[in-house]
């Protein structure tokens, strides 16, 4: 009984914990519906892999979000013709490379402050590595759970009614929401839509304009708190558990060595599953024990791949791709900590 209290009141932290920036980000993917037009924002990235994983690694900066609130983000981005290696480079990168994470992690590592660099420099290089590799496949329908590849083919299928309607002009003019759930004619006819994408010519000052937008802000909220909050709950039940059956000290009596310190950080970083905005304290209590790689590779492995992170990413992705990340995000934060260890 014991275990299981311990177990429940752990669970419910890292539920408090996580909610309200998962509710954030999803407040801030809603958002862009009523003030970006997101058609234009995809349009002005680069299609180049390369560059377009370094803007995508840097958006984090401007979405002050961890792990739980960046994933909305992503895949409302992703379902809006993102391109893929830019929306990974993000869903990586964010947890890390935001102003909340960063200002954090300064503080708790004033007195190493290597620790805040090689945080930033691996962090940025991992996120724009994946990025670049998984840019290999241009169409991420594959990736994406059924539902999600499902929507995409229809926001695919509107994009190319909208060109033939471009060429067309014989054919009847409709006006497009920018990112809702409805077709409006002329007359003022409402065709039920499954998702647009395409810009809507109606005057955006209009209170019809506003009164959507609203309405689509609501329901994109009602929707995505309603998907992500059940995998949420399931991966903080998941890490309570593992926290309490099985026992810490089986982790850490791993880091008795260079090598076997860095892969019991990473697996303790991806068990504790402890939010980037805090991790930096949490792990500031094992500096006198373990050494600065085995930190780094706690602070970097952590906020991109931990069991409750890996919750809300099924959301989007396939179990396949799951394993792709962890399995690509482990190696190269391994070897780049690794690296560090020995070289310096």
């Amino acid at each position: 009984m014991t275990q299981i209290y311990s177990a429940f009141t752990l669970f419910t932290s890292l539920l408090v914990e996580a909610m309200p920036f998962l509710l954030m980000g999803v407040l801030l993917s809603s958002s862009l519906i009523l003030f970006f037009d997101e058609g234009n924002l995809i349009k002005r990235i680069p299609n180049h892999p390369f560059l377009g994983s370094i803007i995508g690694s840097l958006f984090g900066f401007f979405f002050p979000v961890c792990e739980c609130g960046n994933i909305p983000v992503a895949r409302r981005l992703l379902l809006q013709g993102l391109p893929t290696s830019v929306a990974i480079s993000f869903l990586l990168a964010a947890p890390t490379i935001n102003p909340i994470v960063l200002w954090s992690t300064y503080v708790a590592f004033r007195g190493q402050p290597e620790v805040f660099w090689l945080r930033i420099i691996f962090s940025l290089t991992i996120a724009i590595a994946v990025g670049c590799i998984f840019s290999l496949q241009k169409d991420p329908r594959p990736l994406l759970k059924p539902l999600l590849a499902k929507r995409l083919t229809v926001i695919f299928e509107q994009m190319e009614a909208k060109k033939s309607l471009q060429t067309s002009p014989s054919q009847p003019e409709y006006s497009l929401l920018q990112s809702g759930s409805f077709l409006l004619s002329p007359q003022g006819q409402t065709v039920k839509m499954d998702q647009t994408l395409l810009k809507s010519p109606v005057n955006p000052k209009s209170q019809v304009s506003k009164s959507y937008k609203w309405n689509l802000f609501i329901s994109n909220v009602t929707n995505e708190l309603r998907e992500l909050s059940g995998v949420l709950i399931l991966g903080s039940a998941i890490a309570a558990s593992i926290q309490v059956f099985v026992p810490r000290e089986i982790i850490l009596n791993l880091g008795q060595d260079t090598i076997t310190s860095i892969i019991s950080m990473m697996i303790l970083a991806a068990v504790v599953s402890i939010c980037s905005t805090v991790d930096s304290f949490f792990v500031l209590s094992f500096a006198s024990t373990f050494t600065t790689a085995s930190l780094v590779a706690f602070l970097v492995f952590g906020p991109m791949i931990d069991i409750k992170a890996i919750g809300l990413m099924l959301s989007i992705f396939k179990p396949r791709m799951i394993v792709y990340l962890m399995v690509i995000v482990a190696q190269l934060t391994f070897i780049l900590t690794l690296s560090y260890n020995y070289l310096f």
